[in-house]
């Protein structure tokens, strides 16, 4: 096997490792929601409703869902706090935190390319 070949097969292999972590990062924060859900819980600790009233257009149902998906994922933690009525408040955890330059990264993108798009 010659030296082009052999990088052809290394280049294959990362090319193919990048794609699997890629599926494993959208498997945990892929779809519409929850890249944003992440987003407002950098800024601070966010109580379900409002959540619900920063993450334009999500139903109080979905929210539930990608919230218990967030959590099962260690991206967030759930702390019931001992008011009177109970008072549930969504935190990053340290682990979640990590995502942070990710979603300004996206945040920047989106804004260039609006800004490219429109004009």
């Amino acid at each position: 096997m010659d030296k082009k070949e052999t990088t052809v097969i290394r280049t294959h292999k990362l090319c193919r490792s990048n794609i699997r972590a890629i599926h494993d990062a959208f498997d945990v924060i892929g779809g519409k929601w929850k890249i944003s859900i992440v987003s407002c819980l950098t800024f601070q600790p966010m109580r379900y409703s409002e959540l619900l009233r920063e993450v334009e257009g999500i139903s109080g149902k979905m929210l539930s869902r990608e919230l218990k998906e967030l959590e099962l994922n260690q991206i967030i933690t759930r702390e019931v706090l001992c008011t009177h009525p109970i008072t549930v408040r969504y935190q990053l955890t340290e682990y979640g935190h990590t995502l942070e330059p990710l979603t300004l990264t996206i945040a920047n993108w989106g804004l260039n390319h609006r800004k490219k798009i429109i004009g």
